[in-house]
This record gives structure tokens, sequence and C-alpha cells, in this order.
């Protein structure tokens, strides 16, 4: 192994160190890595070596998937930085704009469910045809008359 390589391997993170930095599970890394959200290369003893820049990338992924963000939009939203690289501050700032008007609906509509359950206290019923919680506007009726599974998700 040449002094450039051995340089290079120094500079790299193994998955345990990832795993220690930052606090995520090794598991979890690898299922990031499967999903195309971070990526390694693999040393001479097939072992997989992380660029030190990962450590951002995954406080990142993080912390979208802690305001409920898919990792499908995380990853295409990844997928937007040039040259695949960890996000700069500008970088986040464009990407946490990305995702402000879903957090903002979701938080309306959060906002909405608390301030109608209040309704549901007492009653017991939950009844599907006038409760705005289970059938908002009483969605299920177009579907016709009888019994039928639903859950407006």
């Amino acid at each position: 192994m040449s002094s450039r390589e051995t340089q290079a391997i120094h500079k790299t993170l193994s998955i345990g160190e990832v795993a220690e930095r930052s606090g995520v599970a090794v598991s979890a890394l690898r299922f990031y890595e499967t999903r195309g959200l971070i990526h390694s290369r693999r040393n001479a003893g097939n072992q997989r070596r992380y660029s030190r820049d990962v450590l951002r990338l995954v406080s990142v992924i993080k912390v979208a998937q802690r305001i409920g963000i898919p990792l499908a939009e995380i990853h295409d939203a990844l997928d937007a930085l040039p040259e695949k690289r960890s996000p700069t501050a500008k970088d986040w700032r464009r990407l946490s704009d990305r995702w402000r008007d879903d957090l903002d609906e979701r938080i309306d509509k959060l906002t909405k469910l608390r301030d109608q359950l209040d309704g549901c206290i007492g009653c017991g019923c939950l009844s599907l045809d006038i409760c705005p919680l289970r059938n908002p506007d009483d969605v299920a009726s177009r579907a016709g008359p009888g019994a039928r599974l639903f859950d407006p998700r």
C-alpha cells in the first residue's frame, strides 16, 4: 500500500466510527446506503470506508426524519446537491425551504385535529357520519350505504 493510500484511509471513517460519532446505529447507516442517501467505498479488505462529510449528511437525514420528511423526499433533496457533496449552510437553507410548506400544512392539520379532539370527550361513539376526526365532511358516504373499512389517511 502506498503512502498516499494510507493517508486516504486515515482520512476516512469506518462504519463503526460513523455510528459512534453520529449516534446512528450501524444497521441504519447500512440502510441509508442501500437507499442511496449516503455512499461509501470499499477498502482492500472489502470494509466500508466513509468520507468525513458523511457525518454532516447523516445529521441532515436525522433532522429531516425527525420533522417527518419521508426518506424518498430526503433522497431527492440530497440528490439535488451539486457533486453529491454534504450540504453547506446555504444548501441547508434551500433544503429547509423546500420542506417548509409541507411542514406548515402538517402543523395546520395537527392544530385543527387537536382543537377538534375536545368534541370527542364524553361522546364515546366516534360516529362515522358526524365525526370530524374519523370521517371529516362525511366522505365515507360517497362510497354508498353500508359498513366499510374506512381510514381517511
